[in-house]
């Protein structure tokens, strides 16, 4: 079974945060969800309360296929000031595992911390200029490029969401979820 570490923050985008933990479990995932304060309890940009499974302490250890970021500010930066949370993307991106961020987080998490170079990416409009060293592709939904997966926005959830699953669990896993969910 896949797994995958979905670190939140307070004031990380509600929309982008439930729809990769809910798309993904739907598809067979094992997802971590996991707080990167020292509480559990976390308060979503639009104020939506939700309960993380863990600490990110508690999984600092640990090696996942994926490492899934949503966006919303202020969340995006506390993601980005969150040096254990930098520590195991390095350590993800050695082990070429997924690293994927949608809205906000490709520019302010993964263009601060390099994870872009070299790379076609999207973000969210107006945090473009984050994208350090990266080909800024504005009218597309969703980027891949090599282990990189970059999403653009709430609007963008769900596409944003089965391509993760996809990459992890194959097209057909994917297209089931998408056939439930009406997509």
């Amino acid at each position: 079974m896949s797994k995958v570490l979905v670190p939140i923050a307070n004031g990380n985008e509600d929309i982008e945060a439930i729809t990769i933990i809910d798309v993904l479990r739907r598809g067979g995932v094992d997802v971590t969800v996991a707080s990167i304060h020292e509480s559990k309890q976390i308060v979503m940009a639009h104020g939506i309360k939700l309960e993380a499974d863990v600490l990110l302490t508690d999984v600092a250890d640990q090696i996942f296929d994926a490492v899934v970021l949503a966006g919303g500010m202020p969340g995006a930066e506390h993601l980005r000031d969150c040096e254990l949370l930098i520590d195991m993307l390095e350590k993800h991106d050695i082990e070429d595992a997924l690293l994927a961020a949608i809205c906000a987080s490709p520019a302010v998490v993964f263009g601060t911390h390099g994870f872009v170079v070299d790379k076609q990416a999207t973000c969210y409009p107006g945090f473009e200029d984050g994208l350090t060293g990266a080909e800024y592709l504005a009218d597309e939904p969703v980027v891949m490029d090599d282990n990189i997966l970059t999403g653009s926005g709430p609007a963008a959830a769900m596409v944003f969401s089965l391509t993760v699953l996809g990459n992890l669990k194959g097209y057909d896993a994917a297209k089931n979820v998408a056939d439930g969910l009406l997509c």
